[in-house]
């Protein structure tokens, strides 16, 4: 019996150690009052993320930014760093040594920043320890000037796991979309990348088996994998060993681009939060998994409330096979947000919208998955004050949430303020900034009731260029039950 607790404790902690959240959990016992008690939420120690090569065009600027909210409970002691991508395999002992960091942020509470010019730049790994942990979040953008997959480019990079979906993706001849695979760890990850279209999973052989190799990043190319030339196809990446980050940069001919994140887990209800309001198209993509048909309500969350889209009531969506409806400019003028719900019974399904803003050659396209709700507390990094919407939903209550402005990379005062969100609505702030900003800063956002947020912020630069990233949780902290307790629950 002591081995079999010392074994999950241990197994528990390596868990918290890898990706940064974790809640200790026994397989044979639920939780009781006391237990729910006891429990205590407590920063975590140590955090992982992956950001994927930027860009290949000369005409690229990227910039990284990084950022630990201060955090109390922590420690003194810690570091962060995002350090190149380099294969150990096939190189030389020189090119084994670790690279020059690219960021190394140098205290909580405020932003660092960093920039690459030109293309192959390359995909970065990323660790934080101590007192940069909990909650360290990054912002990687790219500003390509002219050519496929012009303007603005951002991602959140991510921590490594072992499934991904990504609706909204494509392999047809106006667009070049990849799927870029990022190892950390010290042993190859093994990788399978199935693509499923309107009728089906698409013909492919390649896409088995493809090896990542330790602390290396590899683009595919999703119109390598099959011969089949598909406007909506739904991306899965799963690990057959090890663990990767993913994400998929979508880039069109003639609209621009942007990265497309990982959709939430499937699910039977879906938000997509923070559809601008000058949005000119909107296409929703939507796969479920396995062989059930989902049939969903289509809802938009307006800054009045829910309302139900003419034309677009429902969203019929065959098992195993990705659906896709052109929504035009349904927000028509104001921010909102998609609310999707079963008709009747509940089969779990990914989605994703594109949006298009501008008009003619002008347009500029950007990507919003399905969210998971902001949690705890989200970090948004990299904003300045008249490039930055910020976008907040309630879909099942009035909320209060808590935003707070950190101080600039060059100085200056945090500000915080409160808004209120009703229930059913979308609301744009122009969030708080602070005092004395000249460069960019960080948010915060923190819910102060019990209802569930889902957030965006946008990011917008000239001739239309723009990018939107959801706001999860940021995985600051770590549910633990007190260990007196944990283990007079394993003895049982």
């Amino acid at each position: 019996m002591n081995r079999t607790t010392l074994s999950l404790i241990a197994g528990a902690a390596a868990l918290t150690a890898v990706t940064g959240f974790a809640a200790l959990t026994t397989p044979d016992a639920a939780p009781t009052d006391d237990t729910a008690r006891t429990a205590a939420r407590l920063p975590v120690e140590r955090t992982s993320l992956l950001c994927p090569s930027p860009s290949t065009s000369d005409l690229a600027e990227t910039t990284y930014t990084s950022f630990t909210p201060a955090t109390k409970g922590t420690e003194n002691k810690g570091s962060a760093e995002l350090t190149p991508a380099q294969p150990e395999s096939d190189a030389s002992e020189e090119q084994q040594k670790p690279g020059k960091p690219v960021l190394e942020p140098e205290q909580p509470g405020k932003q660092a920043t960093g920039d690459v010019s030109g293309g192959e730049a390359p995909a970065l790994i990323g660790t934080a320890e101590g007192r940069f942990a909990p909650g360290w979040t990054v912002q990687q953008t790219t500003e390509v000037a002219a050519g496929t997959g012009r303007g603005l480019q951002g991602v959140t990079c991510t921590a490594p796991d072992t499934e991904f979906w990504f609706p909204g993706s494509s392999t047809s001849a106006e667009r070049t979309d990849y799927v870029h695979l990022t190892n950390p760890d010290d042993s190859a990850a093994v990788v399978d990348i199935e693509l499923y279209g309107k009728d089906g999973a698409l013909k492919s052989t390649v896409g088995e088996g493809i090896t990542v190799p330790a602390h290396s990043s590899e683009p595919v190319l999703l119109s390598t994998l099959t011969d089949e030339q598909q406007t909506n196809v739904t991306v899965h990446v799963v690990v057959r060993s090890g663990r990767v980050g993913a994400a998929v940069q979508a880039l069109d001919d003639e609209l621009g681009g942007d990265w497309l994140a990982a959709s939430t887990d499937p699910a039977g209800s879906l938000i997509i939060p923070g559809i601008p309001k000058d949005a000119t198209a909107v296409r929703l993509v939507a796969f479920a998994p396995g062989d059930t048909d989902a049939d969903l309500n289509v809802r938009l969350a307006s800054p009045t409330g829910l309302i139900t889209p003419a034309g677009h009531e429902t969203l019929h969506v065959k098992g195993d096979m990705t659906a896709a409806v052109d929504l035009g400019d349904i927000t028509r003028g104001e921010p909102g947000s998609l609310v999707l719900t079963p008709t009747d019974r509940s089969v779990p399904v990914v989605a994703a919208v594109r949006v298009l803003r501008g008009k003619g050659d002008a347009q500029e396209s950007a990507f919003v998955p399905a969210a998971r709700p902001v949690g705890t507390r989200a970090t948004a990094v990299g904003n300045t004050p008249r490039t930055t919407t910020l976008s907040l939903t309630a879909p099942e209550g009035t909320a209060k949430v808590k935003v707070t402005a950190s101080p600039a990379a060059d100085g200056g005062s945090p500000a915080s303020k409160t808004f209120t969100i009703k229930s059913g609505t979308t609301q744009t702030i122009t969030p708080p900034t602070p005092d004395g900003v000249k460069g960019t800063y960080a948010l915060t956002i923190e819910p102060e009731t019990d209802t569930p947020v889902y957030a965006t912020r946008t990011l917008t630069a000239k001739d239309n260029a723009f990018t939107t990233q959801t706001l999860p949780d940021d995985r600051g902290m770590v549910a633990v039950p007190e260990a007196e307790e944990d283990l007079a629950v394993l003895q049982k």
